[in-house]
């Protein structure tokens, strides 16, 4: 099996030299950059399998290195943040991190959130949806479920608008593959953590809240509905 590399950039010494020994116990290659410029260059030269990135690094900060490894690659992306409740969350979670843990964490928890996100990203067939969808379905084309004007290719992990392709990342496309499993059924966000993003011990709903409006912003923000106090459905 080949070694997971993982790009992290933080820093503070004592953190980015503990975690990256934790990391390499579990069996992870680690290249550990102090700054965001560093870690741009690096991730251009190697092309790593995750980002860890501090929110707060020198250079180019974290929130604004995601955006910009967002805007070449889908590779997975944590963003590490001091404080729960910072905005600082949110800002990363809207340039196109796919989760966040908070400081000061403990190494067996960031090894498995790492863990969890890239058994998503290994499995993107891997939704639990439950069962067929029951979507209107392009008879044409098997595996292609359409809602209006917006075509899911269950099998091909596309999506077209209008005929467009829409380029979704892969957490992205788990949660509309995740809504399209079910069209017209209020899904709980408790519920889109655990299938989307594997969590089984709960977790901040943000992370979907999040997630949500940038999948609307490409697929139609009438697309998907908020149903408030319970959650979100796809309108069939």
């Amino acid at each position: 099996m080949a070694e997971t590399h993982v790009l992290f950039v933080e820093d503070d010494d004592v953190i980015r030299e503990a975690t990256t020994l934790a990391l390499e116990r579990d069996g992870f290659v680690v290249t550990a950059m102090p700054d965001g410029l560093a870690g741009l260059e690096s991730f251009r030269a190697n092309r790593p399998d995750i980002a860890l990135l501090d929110v707060m690094v020198p250079g180019m900060d974290g929130v604004s290195l995601c955006r910009r490894i967002r805007d070449e690659s889908t590779v997975p992306v944590i963003m590490l943040s001091a404080r729960a409740d910072s905005i600082d969350v949110v800002l990363g979670l809207e340039a196109g991190a796919d989760d966040y843990v908070t400081k000061p964490f403990d190494g067996s928890v960031l090894v498995a959130r790492i863990r969890a996100v890239l058994r998503r990203f290994g499995h993107a067939n891997g939704v639990h949806g439950g069962g067929p969808a029951t979507g209107e379905q392009d008879s044409g084309e098997r595996g292609v479920l359409t809602f209006g004007d917006l075509e899911v290719d269950t099998e091909g992990m596309e999506v077209r608008k209008a005929g467009a392709p829409v380029a979704l990342t892969p957490t992205e496309m788990r949660l509309l593959l995740e809504f399209s499993s079910a069209p017209g059924t209020v899904l709980s966000r408790d519920r889109l953590l655990e299938r989307v993003w594997d969590y089984d011990w709960g977790g901040d709903t943000r992370v979907v809240d999040v997630h949500v409006q940038r999948l609307r912003t490409k697929i139609g923000q009438d697309r998907i509905e908020t149903v408030r106090g319970f959650g979100y459905k796809l309108k069939a």
